[in-house]
């Protein structure tokens, strides 16, 4: 872009048309310096000579057919997670297509790259452990690559989260655009979604309510279209929270994944990131990104009744922004929980899909029912704040007796659908989604635990005929954390005891250092931190028969053991550890090579997101 176009750009006029583009034959006058902050010219491949370095690599960019007159226009990247091993994803190849229409409408040339793509049911052992080596392509690529900006297309849960991380870190403007939720499907004349009603209809299929060909039929309805789970499970929570952070237009977290709707968020998409390059410094996305906007994000968390995993997603993504990084804590959720009603009648709170909440008018509905306690001066992504955003948003009213948004002044839940629970249990706090709970008098609750020392241990013993457990237990699943698995699974929905589901027991408390699907519901405490792989953690020295307390009214999970007790269990262990216990995960991840040891070496607990150390905000080594 000429230095003429430039101005116009930050100006907000429109581009130049490409066929009054300069040819641009001064990028080869050795006697001029190469203007290395846009475009072609940006982030030059280092041969020792900036100018020979311009030439080569228009020699091979213009391999592609590319013209001087379009090498001369602001450059949006589009960074492509489609895989064939994605379902959620099915839908990019057309998301980029529109993308790149919107972007070249409006002056801008698009060039598309891949990143990672990842998927809940396709990775091993989670998704939630390749996150960061996601967020570190996604930040590399955009820094390598000569992008002034990026559409970051994904959707699955933590390809998401794995963006933002990566943007921020790399810190060029960065538009989100998700893949959208799938359609619900149909059994027996009934509305069907993954995925909680995969995980309810398995429980009964283990409990024997439903019998094996049921269950296979099931399996053909409950994801009858690309996209990702049509309930308000981490995909959908996470877009969400991009609205209420400002980095995604209101109606760009709710259309299906298969509606024209979403091909025009697309194309609108590629015109703002346009846009968003001519606005420079003020947009990009640590200059964009206030402790304002979190605040907002984590309200939308509140009222929608969103995945506890957004918790974990959000501490990681702060502590990425050097402004912010430690300004949030686990406590904020909770403080922001105390004032924030559910509003949001979707499963597992609630009965609803998204296509519903989608009808009801999205995020913008919602947002200006939340209007009164939202932070409106937060920038959003078009420049606009967040009040001015909503001002300008025209709603079209929907009888309420249709909609799955209720006003503010009539909630589902008064407040805290998510709470932080702590103890001596959990020094470094617990999450529970409290609004997701199938029977409310878990919610103050002491039992005995029955515990299980891992997945496999829990495998081997749930259902077995002889496990002595009873309604009243406490089921405590240690090592599933971000060591102790490694990768920190979604195994916290631990099942009921086969014997007691076929009693009619559809919930029990559960504790784990784990997480569970953001799709899920039940009486479940999770991401208990320090996990019990630790060797200071309490979790990990709880036994059979100690009584287990939470009590999510005065935010209490402990073990009713004495301190001296709980040192001498700890002191044991270290002493087991020292004796050359060396599979335990803490000690074995010294020797592991490639990117598991990496992970496991670096990996910091949930309640600082579950990322690298060296990955954080002013992290110096």
């Amino acid at each position: 872009m000429s230095s003429k176009d430039q101005d116009s750009a930050e100006a907000g006029e429109e581009p130049q048309a490409a066929e009054d583009q300069p040819s641009n034959l001064g990028d080869y006058d050795l006697g001029r310096p190469i203007d290395a902050s846009r475009g072609m010219r940006a982030g030059l491949t280092s041969y020792g000579d900036a100018h020979f370095s311009l030439f080569l690599r228009k020699v091979f960019i213009k391999a592609l057919g590319y013209s001087e007159a379009a090498l001369s226009r602001p450059i949006v990247g589009i960074v492509n997670t489609y895989s064939a091993f994605n379902p959620c994803h099915a839908n990019v190849p057309q998301l980029v297509e529109a993308v790149k229409r919107g972007a070249q409408l409006s002056g801008g040339l698009a060039i598309e790259f891949p990143t990672i793509s990842l998927h809940e049911s396709f990775a091993a052992p989670t998704s939630m452990y390749l996150r960061n080596l996601m967020s570190m392509d996604t930040e590399e690529m955009i820094a390598a690559q000569p992008v002034d900006g990026v559409v970051l297309i994904g959707g699955c849960d933590k390809t998401t989260p794995a963006q933002l991380m990566g943007g921020i870190s790399a810190n060029k403007p960065i538009l989100h655009l998700v893949t959208g939720p799938m359609m619900p499907g149909s059994h027996r004349g009934v509305r069907i979604g993954a995925c909680t009603d995969c995980r309810n209809n398995w429980a009964s299929y283990r409990a024997g309510v439903i019998d094996i060909e049921e269950i296979a039929a099931l399996n053909e309805e409950l994801a009858p279209t690309a996209g990702t789970c049509g309930v308000m499970g981490t995909a959908s929570t996470m877009a969400c929270i991009l609205v209420g952070l400002g980095l995604m237009p209101f109606k760009g977290a709710t259309a299906p994944a298969v509606s024209s709707a979403r091909l025009r968020i697309a194309e609108e998409t590629g015109a703002n990131a346009v846009k968003v390059i001519a606005a420079g410094e003020r947009l990009k996305p640590q200059a964009l990104l206030t402790r304002e906007s979190f605040l907002n994000a984590i309200t939308v968390l509140q009222a929608i009744g969103g995945s506890t995993n957004a918790v974990v997603h959000i501490m990681a993504i702060i502590n990425r922004h050097p402004k912010l990084a430690g300004t949030i804590t686990l406590d904020t959720f909770d403080e922001i929980g105390r004032h924030t009603p559910l509003l949001v009648d979707l499963k597992p709170s609630g009965a609803n899909y998204m296509s519903d909440f989608h009808n009801s008018g999205g995020m913008a509905a919602l947002l200006l029912e939340l209007r009164p306690i939202l932070h409106l001066d937060a920038l959003t992504i078009t420049g606009k704040t967040l009040g001015e955003a909503l001002d300008a948003e025209r709603v079209i009213p929907v009888p309420q007796h249709l909609r799955c948004i209720q006003p503010f002044d009539a909630p589902l839940h008064p407040c805290s659908s998510l709470v932080v629970l702590r103890g001596n249990l959990a020094p470094g706090g617990a999450v529970m989604k409290a609004s997701a709970s199938k029977d409310r008098r878990l919610l103050r609750h002491s039992g005995p635990a029955v515990v299980f020392a891992g997945s496999a241990d829990l495998a081997l013993r749930i259902d077995d005929e002889n496990l002595e457990v009873t309604p009243d237990s406490v089921l405590v699943l240690q090592n599933i954390g971000p060591v102790g698995n490694p990768g920190m699974p979604e195994a916290g929905l631990v099942p009921i005891p086969r014997k007691l589901a076929a009693r009619g027991v559809t919930d029990m408390l559960r504790v784990s250092d784990g997480r569970m699907s953001g799709t899920a519901g039940g009486t479940i405490v999770l991401h208990v931190s320090p996990e019990a792989a630790d060797p200071e953690s309490v979790l990990g020295v709880v036994r059979d028969g100690d009584v287990v307390t939470c009590d999510v009214e005065a935010r209490v999970l402990r073990v009713e053991i004495s301190d001296e007790e709980i040192e001498r269990r700890r002191v044991e262990r270290r002493e087991v550890l020292a004796k050359g216990d060396s599979e335990h995960p803490w000690k074995a991840r010294e020797r592991m090579r490639g990117y598991r040891g990496l992970y496991m070496r670096e990996v910091n607990q949930a309640d600082q997101g579950a990322d690298f150390d060296f990955l954080r905000a002013g992290f110096e080594g």
